[in-house]
């Protein structure tokens, strides 16, 4: 994607907390996690790379807890920082969306 665009303003993401966004696209589309902490932002697909589900436990809703998502089908633990997996059943760690904080603006990068 060369332009950047617009996925939500900083403030539509509760500090500590997370929200989903749906990107369209020309193969169906796909839905972002974007996490904050403080000032930053960190966005991820969501889907447990454990079998393919989405991480929130109704549409939009995230366990979070001490600087870690949680997926909600198995209990998999993923580092908000990094996507990395911390424990639970994951071989790997979640796919990285690359965002920036821009005017108050969250970003694709």
């Amino acid at each position: 994607m060369n332009e950047s665009r617009v996925l939500c303003r900083i403030d539509e993401i509760p500090d500590s907390g997370a929200i989903s966004v749906r990107i369209d696209s020309s193969t169906g589309g796909f839905e972002v996690i974007l996490l904050r902490q403080g000032d930053q932002v960190f966005g991820y697909h969501n889907e447990c790379p454990h079998q393919g589900r989405h991480l929130d436990y109704v549409p939009g809703k995230f366990l979070i807890k001490d600087g870690r998502i949680i997926c909600a089908a198995h209990g998999a633990m993923f580092l908000v920082s990094s996507g990395d997996c911390v424990s639970g059943p994951c071989s790997n760690g979640l796919a990285r969306v690359p965002v920036r904080v821009e005017g108050g603006e969250v970003r694709f990068a």
